[in-house]
């Protein structure tokens, strides 16, 4: 009996590879001429765990790791969740979630690597740096998670601490790390001097444009100098908010692009006349920001109406689909790749700055004085 159903699980992994090999165009593989390898590998790994290894294996549980590894693997928005995180990703749908206030950046089989510190927030405070490899998650190892899963983890809803084992150059770290809420608002403004003040993005998700427009528009307008917009460690967000943050500054039919399987492209315009068409900007960016939010600064650049400061940002501007399974599991997969008018692509090459800032001095302060001259000269 144990037998059959090893036998079963196999072939349905057989066929959920056939149709996964189809989706992964965005990698270039060719499914027509690589299946029958990949499919007689299968069968003799399969045969050989059946037959040599040294305690029978539970199927469904060989079943679940190959299903993470191969849809892990496609790349760094794609992956499979277990129920515990499917639910975990649904709740975070309809609520926010308490965190460490950490970054992070990940491809299968490395360790996810810290690239941005929120300011003020329990990581900034216990001491977590830009650069830490993260091994281990609450006792979990790490190299096999996706980048979703890994950032599951992270949040919690009651706030409870998080032990972390990290590396850090050779020296290994344990510790607890608090969780809290980290913004109570998508999105806060305060003024400063020599500009129209400092707006800074949290979340590129509603309500974040609609809190521009009520809340800081009325004084947006009253200003000639540049306004900074903060785009740092902006890592949640959806494109959509991004069309609607765009056109509060260009109008244009087209303003990107996603590229999809075959080669179809399905356009992105800001097509409403812009409120604020006249005001110049500058834009914050770092390792931190993400997909939505560099997608963002790179059409502002491009259009010459933004100067980016910062860093190169890790270049995960796409779209992927959320695919539940009937056994409560699910599968993210990366659906459209987003390009710019002139056909860079920002996935997997980011938004560069116009003024870099030294990636071991990205606190504030160094952010302004990189900023002071544009200001300046304004």
């Amino acid at each position: 009996m144990k037998r059959t159903r090893f036998i079963l699980f196999a072939v349905l992994f057989g066929m959920s590879l056939l149709l996964l090999l189809e989706m992964t165009y965005l990698r270039g593989v060719s499914s027509h001429s690589g299946t029958p390898k990949n499919l007689y590998l299968l069968e003799a790994v399969i045969r050989l765990i059946r037959n040599d290894y040294l305690e029978e294996k539970n199927p469904v549980q060989v079943m679940e790791g190959s299903f993470k590894g191969m849809i892990n693997s496609l790349d760094s928005l794609s992956g499979y969740l277990d129920a515990g995180a499917t639910k975990k990703y649904l709740d975070r749908q309809t609520g926010t979630l308490q965190e460490p206030g950490v970054v992070l950046f990940k491809r299968y089989g490395a360790f996810p690597q810290v690239t941005g510190v929120i300011e003020n927030s329990p990581a900034e405070k216990q001491g977590l740096e830009w650069g830490d490899l993260i091994t281990e998650i609450d006792g979990r190892p790490t190299p096999a998670m996706s980048l979703t899963e890994v950032n599951l983890l992270l949040g919690d809803s009651e706030g409870t601490p998080l032990p972390l084992k990290l590396l850090r150059g050779e020296k290994t770290i344990e510790l607890e790390i608090e969780r809290a809420p980290l913004f109570s608002e998508p999105v806060t403004f305060e003024k400063h001097k020599g500009a129209s003040g400092i707006l800074r993005i949290h979340r590129l998700s509603p309500p974040c444009v609609s809190e521009i427009e009520t809340r800081i528009m009325p004084e947006l307008k009253k200003g000639r100098d540049p306004l900074v917009i903060d785009l740092r460690n902006c890592r949640e967000g959806d494109f959509e908010e991004t069309r609607k943050l765009i056109n509060l500054f260009i109008k244009s039919e087209s303003v990107g692009y996603f590229e999809k399987r075959g080669g179809d492209k399905e356009i992105m315009g800001s097509p409403d006349d812009p409120p604020l068409a006249r005001l110049p900007l500058i834009i914050w960016i770092n390792q931190g920001t993400v997909g939505p939010a560099e997608a963002a600064a790179a059409v502002l650049r491009e259009f010459k109406r933004a100067q980016l400061v910062g860093l190169a940002t890790p270049g995960l501007a796409a779209r992927y689909e959320f695919h539940p399974l009937e056994d409560g599991t699910s599968v993210l997969l990366t659906s459209g790749i987003f390009s710019l008018n002139s056909g860079v692509k920002i996935w997997g090459r980011g938004a560069e700055p116009d003024i870099a800032v030294d990636v071991d001095d990205q606190d504030l302060a160094a952010f302004l004085h990189k900023t002071h001259s544009l200001l300046s000269a304004s």
